[in-house]
């Protein structure tokens, strides 16, 4: 399968990296790291060992034709990339970003069919041209309006080929919601608090993110989902639990001094929630932060 990774950071490496092993692969990203993987090539080290080097790196593509493209950018950049990917000729797109409303985003520029997908790998960028994949988890992907297709078919198989431990699901609903709690518990937790995920498994941050994700509950609730609110905060121990020694991706933000997704993630939990105050406290409080760096 011919493949464009838009969005090649910490993740979007690690999945454009273990695509280009069986894959032809063309990852869109910005310098110093592209420049760095068209030059030596994109080494990944952590749960894998290897050097791959894929067919194309650019950091905005022209003319594209691709079978798939795999759309892995922050929230706030998704229009922007449904805007640079207009005028390639794709089959199918996949969305594996956080926060909620990307596959509507990228269906409203895209002539093919979006996918919507959740990953819980762990990848984090160690330095330009390498990624260090921190831990193994599963890709699930399927129509965001749940149910079945052919394209959803397709790309699961090929990701079943690169190694990909893969689930075609007909639930993406309920999934992405259970994501967004998951995000909602984690990520704006661990970002103020500076901790890494496995703090989240007692003392008080433990309260925060399991009340944050009981909020998120009851917002899918409010959207027709089924997403019992014990089945959310449970969703969040047992995801801090196996990423126990990893940096949240917002967390990273924070040290990195970089705008977060908090408007995608506690923010939209927080606009649809009936009552919400876990979460409009946690995106206050990260707006607060952003706005003093000049982020916002």
């Amino acid at each position: 399968m011919d493949v464009v990774v838009f969005g090649a950071g910490s993740l979007g490496s690690l999945v454009g990296g273990l695509l280009a092993r069986e894959h032809q692969v063309t990852l869109v990203g910005r310098d110093p790291h592209v420049d760095a993987i068209a030059t030596d090539g994109l080494r990944v080290d952590g749960e894998f060992e290897f050097l791959v080097r894929p067919d194309a790196v650019t950091s905005l593509p022209a003319d594209v034709r691709a079978d798939l493209a795999v759309v892995t950018v922050k929230a706030d950049d998704t229009a922007a990339a449904a805007s640079a990917l207009a005028d390639c000729d794709l089959r199918a797109a996949l969305s594996l970003q956080n926060g909620m409303g990307n596959e509507a985003t990228l269906a409203a520029h895209l002539d093919c069919p979006v996918l919507a997908g959740t990953c819980t790998y762990g990848a984090l960028l160690a330095e330009a041209g390498r990624v260090t994949c921190t831990g193994v988890g599963e890709i699930a992907l399927g129509p965001p309006e749940g149910g079945t297709a052919a394209e959803a078919d397709e790309v699961g198989d090929a990701f079943e080929r690169a190694g990909f431990e893969t689930t075609v699901a007909d639930d993406m609903p309920r999934r992405l919601w259970e994501k967004l709690a998951v995000n909602a518990g984690i990520n704006a937790t661990t970002a103020l608090a500076r901790v890494e995920n496995g703090a989240l498994l007692d003392g008080p941050a433990h309260a925060v993110a399991t009340a944050a994700a009981r909020e998120a509950a009851r917002a899918a609730q409010a959207a027709g989902v089924d997403l019992p609110v014990a089945d959310a905060a449970a969703a969040v121990e047992a995801v801090a639990d196996a990423t126990a020694a990893n940096t949240s991706s917002m967390h990273q933000d924070v040290r990195a001094e970089r705008r977060t997704e908090v408007d995608a993630i506690n923010g939209y939990v927080a606009d649809r929630a009936e009552n919400a105050p876990v979460n409009r406290t946690l995106a206050r409080l990260l707006r607060a932060w952003e706005r003093s760096r000049g982020l916002r």
